[in-house]
């Protein structure tokens, strides 16, 4: 039986070097082809298995940040991975303990181990930062250089001078965890030598995030995906899991699997027709980026006119859908049905007409959907975390939960709250970090602003939390397994001119398996070893009503001269005096088992430590079959009250309306106690769209996860990294399919090639995130790099990364 893959099949699966065995196995060469094979997987695993009878099976994982954590089964051979399979326990079925699978991403992971961008060995800066210039040094000088510094440092200017930057790149581990930045064992050290300055908020979710915990309380939980079995519509607003979640945790296969079973209509609104879509969905409504709040008040508008709003639901759950419920400092008509009907402050009634000019959706179109959506329970609507990543991204998280919410759809099996979906998770400990002395924290995003302008970020005008303003600026950056320092975080030339002046920032020591775009910025530079180089164990994943841990176990010896970076902190605490604070006396091993049997205490069903060894991954299913967000509160919301300060749902929220009043906003910026409609800056309609008038949106990419894997040669010639347009664009440009584009703003320009494409609104054009930023002498980006043309201006309340709001024009190369 002929075995027909595709080159970035074969690379990821299969060895790097040809497998000669006998004349049963003739090399195998990558390609970006379809091939086809006279042999099968099997005759491969026993040929390479034939070649040396001491091949060994090791679990390890991939621990990047997709949102699922996937089993990997290492095949080695002679201390070399040959080739490598994915879970093999459990079956199809999503209702019992299902297959965990790796995607192509995780399966090509023996490409990340072997790559030629590998560091190998420690060094320090010998150029300008950027430049990509370094020498070789001893791990003693590596770690001296740092502690002695770090000790100058914190002298000199205090903890608060210390910065632990965002970075995701190994997110599910225990030991190996990158974020939070409080859960690493960076920041366990920091904390045994006097604390750091610290983030809030992250890159993926920082506007729905601080926006969602107004209306609900906290981080806003969400119904699990399998509950789409109880479900008679599903309406995702900007959510692709399609591509976003398309790994082991399976969230694409609850929708399909439960959409099966209660045949639910499903309605896709994007900007971009998702691989979520292809051919799955019942209809895509396409949608100017950055107006879903404007869409969700004209349905509002039908809903309340037609008298389709759940009433009872409002009355005893809700606080500000109209005057009876609305707190008594608020204005007259300062409600929300006020607001929808033009009876508010701005008198405009939110009309299918008015939302029509705004968001592109023909007005027909609009008032069809809210019938839909009112009359189809229960419904699950849910968001992704695209829609939110905009200047007003927080008025967009919190207008779509109003749909939920008028709905009555909260609480409910087949319901949602409006946000993503959510999961079953277990009690697995983790590695304790210790507490922060410092208390000061600044939004994620504006640490490039606390290296320019530290001691002017006040907590009025820039979020800064635990005081009113800084004191001092970063002075030092710890940049662990991240690639935010320049490639993830926006507006990449600014950056550089920051990083460049080592006057400002004194130090940055990046730990890092590969020579990211990032690392050329170090000045210390620090070899890491991969998940596969050492032993952890592997959680957080979203997977529906499932949870389960991996055991990541040692495949292959550290290569070249890698440390683990628990071997890293613990040398660097030994030369600040604080060894046994650090380690307690324990090996990486001994505090993994350590962990593990805190863990069996609160999770009775796990085995003991080597029978899960041995076996790889333990699965466990919520026993209470689907989780169901606010189920408790729904039931009773006065013995189960939300964490606001109602104890209920708030559609007026009183902080925010203090918040409005009192912060410091630069013209655009709009925080309101109501989930309004406000355009925010570079908006489709701004006056900069003569200059630049097309939107420019971002994308997760199947080749990538964010900009991991971002090296991995056959998975780049397998998903091409391109920006799309619509033909309608394309052709007023005189841009062919395949054709070389540029693409530019005031804040730089990115060369990549076109793909003309009716799966994007006209006036609309999108770049997959993640590429590898590679500049010209000119500073023009060669790779495709989105983040040369976003902004470091944050969103209003979060101070969040508003990417996907960028004005841009596009023309041939």
């Amino acid at each position: 039986m002929e075995y027909k893959s595709s080159g970035a099949i074969l690379a990821a699966e299969f060895s790097r070097r040809s497998l000669v065995k006998g004349g049963a196995i003739c090399g195998l060469a990558a390609a970006s082809g379809a091939l086809t094979l006279p042999f099968s997987r099997t005759a491969i695993a026993g040929a390479i298995a034939g070649e040396d009878a001491r091949e060994k099976v090791v679990w390890s994982a991939c621990t990047v940040n997709c949102g699922s954590r996937c089993p990997l089964r290492m095949h080695v051979v002679n201390d070399e991975i040959r080739y490598v399979e994915t879970d093999n326990t459990g079956d199809d079925n999503y209702e019992g303990l299902h297959q965990v699978r790796a995607c192509l991403r995780g399966r090509s992971m023996r490409r990340r181990v072997y790559n030629a961008d590998r560091l190998k060995y420690p060094m320090k800066r010998s150029g300008k930062r950027g430049e990509g210039k370094f020498e070789r040094i001893s791990w003693e000088e590596a770690f001296d250089t740092i502690a002695s510094n770090m000790q100058r440092l914190i002298k000199d200017y205090g903890n608060e001078s210390i910065y632990l930057n965002y970075g995701t790149g190994t997110l599910g581990g225990t030991m190996t965890r990158s974020w939070p930045p409080g859960n690493t064992l960076v920041a366990r050290l920091m904390n045994c030598c006097g604390g750091y300055l610290n983030h809030y908020g992250d890159y993926s979710t920082a506007q729905i995030a601080e926006g969602l915990n107004y209306t609900y309380g906290g981080w806003a939980d969400g119904n699990s995906p399998s509950d789409i079995e109880n479900s008679r519509l599903v309406v995702l607003f900007g959510n692709n899991p399609g591509e976003t979640r398309m790994s082991g945790g399976g969230v694409t296969y609850y929708v399909e699997q439960a959409r099966e079973r209660s045949d639910a209509r499903m309605i896709i609104i994007d900007p971009r027709y998702t691989d979520t879509g292809a051919g799955r969905e019942d209809e895509w409504i396409p949608i100017r980026p950055g107006t879903d709040a404007a869409l969700v008040a004209a349905l509002a508008w039908v809903m309340i006119n037609e008298n389709l709003v759940d009433q009872p639901f409002l009355d005893k759950y809700c606080v500000g859908y109209d005057e009876k419920t609305l707190p008594a400092g608020a204005p007259a008509n300062g409600h929300y049905k006020a607001y929808i009907l033009g009876q508010g402050s701005d008198g405009v009634a939110k009309t299918p007409a008015w939302a029509s000019a705004i968001t592109g959706i023909p007005e027909a179109r609009i008032i069809k959907l809210a019938r839909e959506i009112a009359t189809a329970k229960p419904a699950f609507i849910s968001q992704g975390w695209g829609p939110q990543r905009h200047a007003n991204g927080e008025l967009v998280s919190r207008a779509i939960a109003m749909l939920p919410i008028l709905t009555g759809n909260v609480g409910v099996h087949g319901g949602n709250s409006g946000a993503r979906e959510g999961s079953y998770s277990l009690p697995f400990v983790r590695m304790p970090t210790l507490e922060n002395p410092v208390q000061t924290s600044i939004s994620m995003f504006l640490w490039t602003d606390a290296i320019e302008r530290g001691p002017e970020m006040t907590a009025l005008k820039d979020g800064v939390r635990g005081k009113d303003k800084l004191d001092v600026p970063i002075k030092m950056v710890w940049n662990y397994a991240g690639n935010c320092l320049v490639n993830q975080h926006s507006e990449i030339n600014r950056t550089h001119e920051i990083l460049q002046d080592d006057q400002k920032c004194e130090l940055i020591v990046v730990i890092d398996n590969h020579m990211t775009a990032s690392a050329k910025y170090a000045d210390i530079l620090l070899p890491d070893c991969t998940a596969s180089e050492q032993m952890d164990f592997a959680l957080d994943a979203s997977c529906g009503n499932m949870a389960y841990v991996i055991f990541a176990d040692q495949a292959i010896k550290p290569r070249f001269e890698c440390k683990t970076i628990y071997e890293m902190t613990s040398e660097i605490a030994r030369r600040m005096g604080v060894e046994q604070q650090f380690t307690e006396g324990r090996t990486q091993e001994e505090w993994l088992r350590h962990l593990y049997a805190q863990s069996r205490e609160a999770i009775p069903e796990l085995p003991d430590f080597d029978t899960f060894r041995r076996q790889g991954i333990f699965k466990k299913r919520d026993p209470e079959g689907h989780h169901v967000a606010y189920k408790a509160f729904r039931a009773d919301p006065k013995a189960n009250p939300l964490t606001t300060p109602s104890g209920k749902i708030e559609i007026y929220s009183e902080q925010l309306a203090q918040i409005a009043a009192s912060w410091q906003l630069q013209e655009d910026d709009v925080i309101d106690p109501l989930p309004v409609y406000s355009a925010g800056f570079e908006n489709y309609d701004d006056p900069l769209s003569e200059k630049y008038p097309l939107q420019l949106t971002g994308f997760h990419y199947k080749a990538r996860t964010h900009s991991t894997y971002g090296n991995v040669d056959v998975l780049k010639a397998a998903c091409r990294q391109e920006m799309w347009i619509n033909p309608l664009d394309a052709r007023a440009r005189g841009i062919s399919n395949g054709e070389r584009v540029r693409i530019f703003n005031g804040r730089g320009e990115v060369h990549i090639h076109a793909k003309v494409t009716p799966r994007i609104l006209p006036g609309v054009v999108a770049l997959g995130e993640g590429a590898w930023y590679n500049p010209d002498a000119n500073r023009i980006d060669r790779a495709g790099s989105i983040n040369v043309l976003t902004t470091q201006r944050p969103s209003p309340l979060a101070k969040g990364n508003p990417s996907h709001t960028n004005l841009v024009q596009v023309a041939k190369v």
